[in-house]
């Protein structure tokens, strides 16, 4: 740690592992509810346990960027922080106010919770990851708002590079396109048309702005290569990204009633949308096998080239086996569509950000890398997790094919439920690759307790 104003990205860190570890916990009793329908009914139906689920994943990612921006942008700028003070005064805010609002959903009804909190006023909840109420979402706005007023004027003052700034140009796009949760328009269409504009200019957008860069300062760190050789590769990925991702948003508005050329545009589009990830999977093996020193955090490249592998399956191979019209117009809606959205959310961010966590946390804590036993925990944790998703993605997307094929496409279509039925082995064992799952995290935070040796942290 170069700077000690970085030492404020710790708290963001174990918070966000706090969060991952509650979103496995209700992940687990969402794949309960799917083979035994009356688990935790009536304290916790369904649609409360997936709100839980999906809202903890979206708060404890966005715990990670901001923890990340906190440790990358000082050492990038090469100054210390803006603000710490500011920075820590948000986490709280930020940590209170999300803790406030999964209570809220597990404690209150959604509609009473809706009456309370505003939405009479400026109606902006009940859409699927923007459920938030009304307080909550201007409280984002405002713990953004200073976040980014805090990086920005590090940045400022301070050396540019084009890691920071792609960085924050992400960050920037992420608190810009939150606003349009805010905009809640009568029409359905409307309402779906600029609902994609929050969740799909995030993960298929901006996100991918802050996934390269993290990605990129790893690299720089763990390998030594030339930054030159690294930034190059960035702005091709960055473009990739940004052009086949914002056109790619149309592969959304193929069945919402939007006019018919969004078939082609989408299609087109989202169908490029593999290449960037491709590129990343290439830039990070790449990177690694032109490195000039061999770093002590053997587990942080590990991380880092599982999320190149992962994010090129999951948002690439798996998004593009049903992006195109023509296939869509059968597997849309189905669990095809979770199975891409597990491991893409698991391989692009949820990766990513325990990269930096695993490189970060222990020069935090004053060295340069864990214990050689806490890695090898580490790594059987990465291990675990990586191996039981590409399961759960198997998984999912056989009882997407079974459920496309029974319900959509056969002759004698078949009722939901009865389909659900038919395809109820498939939860089963998407149940069990889960709790291997949730033993993989378990392993992952061990590590962090695991004593042992561990080479110093020298200061230049």
């Amino acid at each position: 740690m170069k700077y000690t104003s970085q030492s404020v990205a710790l708290p963001y860190f174990i918070a966000a592992i706090g969060l991952f570890v509650g979103q496995i916990v209700f992940g687990l009793a969402m794949g309960l509810q799917y083979v035994v329908g009356d688990f935790l009914f009536p304290e916790i139906p369904f649609n409360v346990a997936r709100m839980v689920h999906t809202n903890l994943l979206i708060v404890w990612l966005l715990f990670g960027f901001m923890g990340a921006a906190y440790y990358l942008i000082p050492e990038e700028a090469e100054t210390e922080l803006y603000s710490p003070k500011l920075a820590l005064l948000m986490f709280w805010i930020f940590l209170i106010a999300g803790a406030a609002t999964i209570l809220g959903y597990l404690l209150v009804d959604y509609a009473t919770l809706a009456e309370m909190t505003g939405n009479n006023i400026l109606a902006t909840m009940g859409r699927e990851f923007l459920e938030q109420p009304l307080l909550t979402k201007i409280g984002i706005v405002i713990v953004a708002l200073a976040f980014l007023f805090n990086i920005s004027m590090t940045m400022l003052k301070g050396r540019k590079t084009v890691i920071s700034i792609v960085m924050l140009l992400g960050l920037w796009g992420l608190a810009i396109f939150f606003l349009f949760s805010f905009y809640n328009p009568g029409n359905l269409v409307k309402d779906k048309f600029y609902w994609w504009w929050v969740v799909h200019l995030w993960v298929e957008g901006v996100w991918e702005l802050i996934m390269a860069a993290m990605l990129a300062f790893v690299l720089i760190k763990v390998t030594g290569v030339d930054r030159e050789v690294i930034e190059k590769w960035l702005y091709v990925i960055i473009t990739l990204a940004l052009v086949t991702g914002l056109i790619g948003t149309g592969h959304h508005y193929f069945w919402i009633g939007t006019p018919g050329y969004w078939q082609w545009w989408g299609s087109i589009f989202s169908a490029l949308e593999p290449i960037p990830f491709f590129a990343m999977t290439v830039f990070a093996f790449n990177m690694v096998n032109r490195r000039r020193r061999e770093h002590p955090n053997k587990a942080a490249v590990l991380w880092a080239l599982g999320t190149g592998v992962m994010a090129f399956l999951g948002a690439g191979v798996w998004g593009f086996l049903h992006t195109l019209a023509p296939v869509n117009f059968y597997t849309h809606g189905s669990q095809i569509t979770a199975a891409h959205g597990h491991m893409a959310f698991y391989g692009a961010y949820v990766l990513v950000v325990l990269t930096i966590i695993s490189y970060a946390m222990p020069l935090l804590r004053g060295r340069a890398a864990n214990s050689q036993r806490a890695q090898v925990v580490e790594m059987w944790s990465f291990w675990l997790m990586t191996i039981s998703m590409v399961f759960i993605t198997l998984f999912l997307t056989a009882a997407g094919i079974l459920q496309v094929w029974l319900q959509r496409v056969s002759d004698t279509p078949m009722p939901f439920m009865q389909v659900q039925d038919q395809i109820n082995l498939f939860y089963w064992m998407r149940l069990w690759a889960g709790v291997v799952f949730a033993v993989g995290l378990v392993t992952y935070v061990t590590s962090f307790f695991i004593k042992g040796e561990s080479k110093p942290l020298i200061t230049p």
